[in-house]
């Protein structure tokens, strides 16, 4: 008999805890789900925040060198009112792409710090290798920055000139990205070779 209640009172002791574990579980998926949705809002609203003109030209070395030469484009005033910004050009859309950039840009962080194109002279004396950092990763990518908003398919041949007409068949037929030859249009071009000139495989 004795022995018949402690097997009771065992059986009862593991059923409450059984259900307290159950509970316990639940409590815990419900509260990781809910983490994780203010986690991913968080770092969607983070990501967003960063490319923002704003945030781009926040820093006086971007705001007084770059962006004053973006102003004079194409892309920041035209006819049809549509403007692409830094990120528009500099950060790809897809996630995967995006965060690679990112990461990248992480390590750019460190420049800001220590100074390195904190003034125009510096600045200048850097550009080509930082323009060529852009080719290479551009041209890594085949253009994706620029197919943001541009696509072949897209493309009116008819409402371009014919000089555009025949450059834009020759590039396709060579295997020719935007970046070979469209690198001057947001910035001014750096002295020494352009992205066509330059051997990325390194």
């Amino acid at each position: 008999m004795a022995e018949d209640k402690k097997r009771g009172w065992l059986c009862r002791f593991w059923g409450v805890l059984s259900r307290a574990r159950t509970k316990l579980s639940i409590l815990t998926l419900v509260g990781a789900f809910f983490a994780g949705i203010i986690f991913w809002g968080g770092f969607n609203t983070a990501m967003e925040a960063t490319n923002t003109l704003e945030f781009c030209i926040s820093c006086h070395e971007m705001h007084d060198n770059v962006y004053q030469e973006y102003k004079e484009t194409i892309h920041y005033s035209n006819r049809s009112g549509v403007r692409a910004v830094c990120s528009d050009c500099h950060v790809p859309k897809d996630f995967v792409h995006k965060m690679a950039r990112k990461i990248q840009a992480s390590a750019e962080v460190y420049g800001k710090i220590m100074g390195v194109i904190d003034t125009p002279e510096k600045f200048e004396a850097r550009r080509h290798k930082m323009a060529a950092n852009v080719w290479k990763r551009m041209k890594t990518t085949d253009s994706l920055e620029c197919r943001n908003c541009h696509s072949v398919e897209a493309m009116s041949s008819e409402l371009q000139t014919e000089k555009a007409q025949r450059r834009h068949q020759k590039g396709l037929a060579e295997g020719k990205t935007c970046i070979d030859c469209h690198f001057g249009i947001a910035h001014k071009e750096p002295e020494g070779e352009g992205p066509q000139d330059m051997d990325f495989s390194k």
